[in-house]
């Protein structure tokens, strides 16, 4: 199993890492992990693009100094603050209809032990009006993990985030953007492993997440450059 590890120098060549780590993965069937810190920005999901206040919630992100990106996913809005952490796990894939209720059980399973080795313990569900709200979540004193699934021809990606601090600062970019798009949003559920007690370094969560999702496989470690 591959790990990759760091950030490309802007946005889109930072996602233009995970899509050629997709296709390497769909070809050569050799699994992959990453978990970095994404430069700063408000993604937007595919729903949100759709709502009649998508440019005044845009314009909200552009107040609070979060660059506007779409991606090309479902979900609500996601902050990423700088030391906010993303996650993925990338494995080769034969049937595209099975497998996926597995792959989130053992993700989830994965992520509560990354987070436990921090000094945080979650549990999986999340509270009422969260962000990007899914059934897929971890939460301890608020919301700290989401996850979501792409399935293509070969390959199988699970992935996430994890608030690792700023959550004042995420709720407070959020409650504009999400009262723009129209869409129940409490701040107070947004947590944090520094909220929850844990360490809140992104660096050692990046680290913990990493070796969780590897597991037991044999991995090369790969930095960008």
């Amino acid at each position: 199993m591959r790990i990759v590890r760091g950030r490309a120098a802007d946005i889109d060549a930072d996602r233009a890492v995970t899509a050629a780590l997709r296709a390497d993965v769909a070809s050569d069937g050799e699994g992959a992990v990453r978990a970095w810190r994404p430069h700063r920005q408000l993604a937007f999901g595919r729903r949100d693009t759709r709502e009649d206040g998508y440019e005044q919630a845009r314009a909200a992100a552009r107040d609070h100094c979060y660059p506007p990106h779409e991606r090309d996913v479902g979900g609500r809005a996601v902050a990423y603050t700088g030391s906010t952490v993303a996650f993925l796990r990338l494995e080769p894939l034969d049937d595209l209809r099975v497998g996926m209720d597995d792959r989130y059980d053992a993700a989830i399973a994965d992520v509560q032990r990354a987070l436990e080795t921090v000094g945080v313990t979650a549990e999986r569900g999340e509270p009422p009006d969260a962000f990007c709200p899914g059934q897929h979540s971890l939460s301890a004193d608020g919301k700290i993990v989401g996850l979501a699934q792409r399935v293509s021809k070969g390959v199988a990606q699970t992935a996430g985030i994890a608030v690792v601090r700023d959550h004042e600062q995420i709720a407070a970019v959020l409650t504009e953007v999400y009262d723009a798009l129209g869409v129940a949003f409490d701040p107070g559920s947004v947590g944090s492993v520094t909220r929850a007690g844990g360490d809140g370094d992104p660096d050692r969560v990046a680290r913990a997440l990493e070796s969780a999702l590897v597991g037991d496989r044999d991995a090369t470690v790969e930095h960008l450059r």
